[in-house]
């Protein structure tokens, strides 16, 4: 167990009264592990996740990380820097933290060689694909060696044959890397085909509803996963959990 939440509640003041978006969430992540969050929309998935990246503060509860744990957040967006080479623009979370090294940057080349990229290294984000340039925002991401990844929606710009090519990227890379990742999202076969398992929230104040251990006969790449027989009966339960017609 990398990372355990227990009873965590996140209350919003206004003027005239308060709301209550997230109530009573409790769980623990694996070492290794791919977990997903899915619910309606507006339920408070991403307040979750901002709250566990440590960009908003819980109204109370508990997280508990293994000391020196460190997080990588890849957010809906890209958000490269136009003006900035694809090199540099991977750079950027090694300067915010002030570890460019002659060692972070050969890792830095390294990971762009592995999966596709050493040749755009000089080119600027404006001649890359969508899908390329989800892969250097995650490139970007893995730069600071982070443990822990987390994924805001991170296919949502994408159309949805480059969103099904991009997140088998993003899924064969966290694997290699041997990383750990919570991922948001709002698409239940995009949950099912890349999670460990996945936790169903309820429409807020956000609770959680259900949890699914995803069992997939013959387990490998998320479009692959599509296909095992099991893939629909998850769907299902998954859909009619989240109620999205209420």
């Amino acid at each position: 167990m990398i990372l355990s939440i227990k009873d965590l509640r996140k209350i919003y003041h206004t003027k005239q009264n308060e709301i209550l978006a997230v109530d009573n969430f409790s769980f623990n992540l694996k070492e290794g592990e791919f977990v997903a969050i899915v619910g309606p929309s507006g339920c408070g998935k991403s307040t979750i996740l901002s709250i566990l990246c440590g960009l908003d503060e819980p109204s109370s509860g508990t997280i508990e990380a293994d000391k020196n744990l460190k997080f990588g957040y890849m957010l809906q967006g890209d958000n490269l820097f136009e003006w900035q080479t694809i090199f540099k623009n991977c750079l950027l979370g090694l300067e915010i933290n002030k570890e460019v090294t002659k060692e972070s940057k050969e890792y830095v080349k390294k990971l762009l060689k592995t999966y596709g990229l050493e040749e755009f290294m000089d080119a600027y984000p404006s001649n890359l694909s969508g899908g390329m340039r989800q892969r250097v925002s995650l490139i970007r991401t893995l730069a600071t060696k982070p443990d822990l990844l987390f994924l805001d929606e991170p296919f949502s710009a994408l159309d949805y044959q480059s969103r099904l090519a991009v997140s088998d990227d993003v899924y064969k890379i966290i694997k290699k890397e041997k990383k750990s990742a919570i991922m948001v999202t709002h698409d239940i076969s995009e949950a099912i085909s890349m999670a460990d398992r996945i936790i169903v929230l309820s429409k807020r104040p956000s609770t959680i509803k259900s949890i699914y251990e995803i069992k997939l006969t013959n387990r490998s790449t998320p479009i692959n996963n599509r296909k095992a027989k099991e893939f629909s009966k998850y769907y299902d339960m998954i859909w009619k959990d989240i109620d999205y017609h209420v």
